[in-house]
């Protein structure tokens, strides 16, 4: 090995030494915003949770079946089914980070982006799930943690930590109802100018 070629190696390590491992990096959504950018949201149980291989048999993709029990925007029907990366097929298992996790009977409301005819994603990828916690006469809705995924600022463009925060489940499908009316209202407000 040259002189040369071993500088080469060693500033080249230093350089990429420097660099963050890949995490998976998204832009922090506040509720107002994931409501009016989703094309549905959700109240439900989740019945079924099954991983498969991707239609290329190169990626392994989990389907989560969601029995709809209230919709709180669009019309998703009675059963919806939020398509994820990655999951365990046989011995074979695939990691995304930043995605929620599910377990049957579980109760959640989700944000959802609409792909194609059937299927669903969740807006936000986990910062779109929240699970509903029933203890004592109320109801809890616990935001999903997004786990190792750098969360980023829309505005300042820098690392930034989730705002999302434990609340009431009435607490959140009313923030849900306030920021769809708002959206709806804004068009209207619009055209009057």
């Amino acid at each position: 090995m040259s002189i040369r070629h071993a500088v080469r190696t060693v500033v080249l390590a230093t350089l990429l030494g420097g660099l963050p491992v890949g995490a998976t990096t998204m832009l922090r959504a506040d509720l107002p915003q994931m409501a009016q950018t989703s094309d549905a949201v959700v109240q439900g149980v989740v019945r079924r949770v099954q991983s498969r291989w991707s239609g290329d048999k190169r990626r392994i993709v989990t389907d989560v079946e969601i029995q709809v029990t209230e919709a709180l925007k669009g019309q998703p029907g009675g059963t919806v089914v939020v398509t994820q990366p990655g999951g365990r097929v046989g011995d074979i298992g695939q990691v995304v980070g930043g995605l929620a996790s599910f377990s049957e009977g579980e109760e959640v409301v989700v944000f959802l982006e609409k792909r194609g005819a059937a299927a669903f994603q969740l807006s936000g990828m986990a910062q779109g799930k929240y699970q509903v916690q029933r203890t004592g006469p109320g109801a809890m809705a616990v935001p999903a943690s997004t786990g190792d995924a750098v969360l980023i600022d829309p505005k300042t463009r820098q690392e930034t930590v989730s705002g999302a925060k434990p609340v009431t489940l009435e607490e959140l499908k009313a923030s849900v109802r306030a920021a769809v009316q708002a959206q709806q209202a804004a068009p209207a407000k619009k055209g009057a100018k």
